[in-house]
This record gives structure tokens, C-alpha cells and sequence, in this order.
């Protein structure tokens, strides 16, 4: 075993601009989503205009999940994802989030929308979870990678959880690729959203953050790179908005 300490650099991360210790990170996060939970899926209108909605619908198209599947959740936050996978014929889902927060608004919206059949509760951090290795056939996360303190271990999660022959689906936030629209995007990202939380969530800081982690996050060729270094392999992405947000694919076979 190496008696070599961790250099400054090694035991911080990014918090949003902000370095932060590692095992920091984790807690300040849960901090962001305790207080955005109670309007969170009025916010997600809000910011992107309706447009999450779609891409949801295109994820959950691509991810196809059946009846004889069984699709672990990452971060499934307030359901959205594990609902519409239902509502297409999964045969079991697992919701999984590190909030309890959000899964408690989760558990409200499936008793009211009657998904409870087919659909269970994890509350647990993606970086380590509470699975046997070949445990389900078909991992999803949106939006939620980027909150992770060590995305890499993520990935080597979902390799190890998944059985041979299935496959993990991640939509998050990306690189636009159309360059007259940054200065647009930059503007509504940083002066737009911050103002919308404000007013709408009654906290800004959260909304400042969460526009900060999406520039933080890897752009499309290096997280397929960190797909494929987890043992991922058919590693694939589709850009959606002009790169605003892209489905990443990769099977374990």
C-alpha cells in the first residue's frame, strides 16, 4: 500500500465553480435537492422551457424497457423516468435515489398516478450500491451523473449490476454544438435561472449551482471515453437540442 498522501487536488472536487473537499460534496448536494424537491418538477418546466419532457420521451424510447425486464433507476429523483418506463410496459423498475427528499415526492406522485405494482424504492448513493452484480438488465440515470462526486465509480456500478447483455442509458446535460447560440445559452444558464429559482423556489444559490455543475460536466467524447474505461462496451451517444443534452448508450456483454 502507497504511503503517499493525496495531493490538494486529489481530495477536492467540484462543487458547482466551487472546489470542495470530496467527501463534502455528497452532503452539499443532498443540501441542493432537500430544497429544490417541493417545486422541482415546476422548475424543470421552467428552465428548460417544457423541453425536458421530450427529451425524456426520446430517452425512454431508446432505453425500450419490457416486460420481462428489470430497470434500475440512478437518481430517479421524482420519478419521471421510472413512470414512463412503467407506463411502457417495464416489467419492474427500482427507483434509486440518494435524497430521501425526492424519493418521498416519488412515492406521492405513483400512489396518485396508481404505478405502485412493479415499482420499488432505494434510497442509496450510486457509488456504492446495495445490489448483487447482474441484478437487473437495463440501468438508467438523467440527470443525475454530473451530481455525483466519482462519476467513474458510477460506472463501474452499473458494469457490475447489469447481466450480460444489458444495457445502461444516461441522458444528461452536454456541449451545445451550435456556436451562435452559446452566448444565448450562457445567458439564460447563469442570469435566467438563478432569477427563476428565486422567485419560483425561493433559492437561487441552488439553481446558480445547478447551471454551474452542467458546465463542469464531461462533454460528449469524454464521458463516452469513461463509459468505455468502466468496461462498457458498444459505447454510443446521440446529441439532442444541438448538444444540449445527449443519450449515452453502452451494453455489458
Amino acid at each position: 500500500m502507497s504511503d503517499t498522501a493525496p495531493t490538494p487536488a486529489e481530495s477536492e472536487t467540484d462543487f458547482g465553480y466551487r472546489r470542495v473537499p470530496r467527501a463534502e460534496k455528497a452532503g452539499l448536494v443532498r443540501e441542493v435537492f432537500e430544497s429544490v424537491a417541493p417545486r422541482y418538477d415546476l422548475m424543470n418546466d421552467l428552465m428548460s422551457l417544457g423541453l425536458h419532457r421530450v427529451w425524456k420521451r426520446l430517452f425512454l424510447a431508446a432505453v425500450n424497457a419490457g416486460p420481462r425486464d428489470t430497470l434500475l433507476d440512478l437518481a430517479g429523483g421524482t420519478g419521471d423516468i421510472s413512470f414512463g418506463a412503467l407506463e411502457r410496459g417495464a416489467g419492474r423498475v427500482i427507483l434509486s435515489d440518494i435524497n430521501p427528499a425526492m424519493l418521498g415526492v416519488a412515492q406521492g406522485r405513483a400512489l396518485e398516478r396508481g404505478l405502485a405494482a412493479g415499482l420499488s424504492f432505494l434510497c442509496c448513493d450510486a457509488e456504492r450500491l446495495p445490489l448483487p452484480d447482474r441484478a437487473v438488465n437495463r440501468v438508467t440515470m438523467a440527470f443525475g451523473l454530473r451530481n455525483c462526486t466519482d462519476k467513474d465509480a458510477v460506472l463501474r456500478e452499473v458494469r457490475r449490476v447489469l447481466r450480460p447483455g444489458g444495457r445502461f442509458h444516461c441522458l444528461e446535460f452536454s456541449r451545445l454544438e451550435i456556436d451562435p447560440l452559446v452566448p444565448l445559452y450562457d445567458a439564460w444558464s447563469f442570469k435566467v435561472l438563478p432569477r427563476l429559482g428565486a422567485r419560483f423556489a425561493r433559492d437561487a444559490d441552488s439553481y446558480q449551482y445547478l447551471a454551474e455543475s452542467i458546465r463542469q460536466f464531461p462533454d460528449q467524447e469524454t464521458l463516452a471515453g469513461m463509459m468505455r474505461k468502466a468496461g462498457l462496451e458498444r459505447v454510443a451517444y446521440r446529441n439532442l437540442s444541438g448538444g444540449i443534452v445527449a443519450i449515452h448508450t453502452g451494453w455489458r456483454l
